[in-house]
């Protein structure tokens, strides 16, 4: 019969093997087949002012998949006005809008094992070329492959997410990188908080 204090040890390591395969981070490559099928019902939606191009960016994101995760980097302008579709009525207010494209998107970011990892508003001004854009805030998104990429991207297009994102934005720069030097530690920070959780039921059943 299994004791309390292993019942928790055993109980908390399989959360944390199940959080390890949620949240991923290496998978199969994407297929020339694959990467067709997503870009044919990507195309099959609707198009917009703004997907005019976007097929072929993201055939080119995802050439050469190596299946592992990578972080989106995004610049974001509002308009001075959300511009909605005819049809639409909620208000003229982009950073409204801009709200409302976030909280949408939190499930279809998780289902996906994707997660938003940092958001930051500008907050003044230092070294800017001359002509550079006037950026009001940057986001960095953890996705957990390119194939999750493109069932994100998939799902928030069939729920028609997308059209409060650009009601909200005038201009937007988005390109992935791979970090080099991170104090994001997702994997250990689970594990910490897992392992006091675990301290603190110890502690009870003692």
């Amino acid at each position: 019969m299994l004791t309390a204090s292993t019942f928790v040890v055993l109980a908390l390591t399989a959360c944390y093997l199940l959080f390890l395969r949620w949240y991923g981070g290496r998978a199969r490559p994407l297929s020339a087949a694959e990467i067709d099928a997503y870009l044919a019902e990507l195309a099959a939606r609707p198009q917009s002012e703004h997907s005019h191009g976007a097929l072929e960016q993201i055939r080119a994101l995802v050439a050469n998949d190596d299946g592992r995760e990578f972080v989106m980097h995004n610049l974001v302008r509002y308009r001075p006005k959300a511009l909605y579709p005819a049809g639409h009525s909620y208000g003229d207010d982009p950073r409204a809008a801009d709200r409302r494209y976030a909280k949408a998107i939190v499930w279809p970011l998780l289902r996906h094992g994707n997660l938003m990892l940092f958001v930051a508003r500008r907050a003044g001004v230092f070294v800017e070329p001359a002509g550079a854009d006037a950026w009001h805030y940057v986001a960095m998104v953890r996705y957990r492959s390119r194939r999750d990429f493109l069932r994100f991207a998939l799902t928030i297009e069939r729920d028609e997410i997308t059209v409060h994102k650009w009601a909200a934005i005038e201009k937007t720069h988005i390109f992935p990188v791979q970090p080099l030097i991170s104090l994001i530690f997702v994997r250990a920070t689970v594990a910490v908080l897992l392992a006091a959780l675990g301290g603190l039921l110890l502690g009870l059943t003692a």
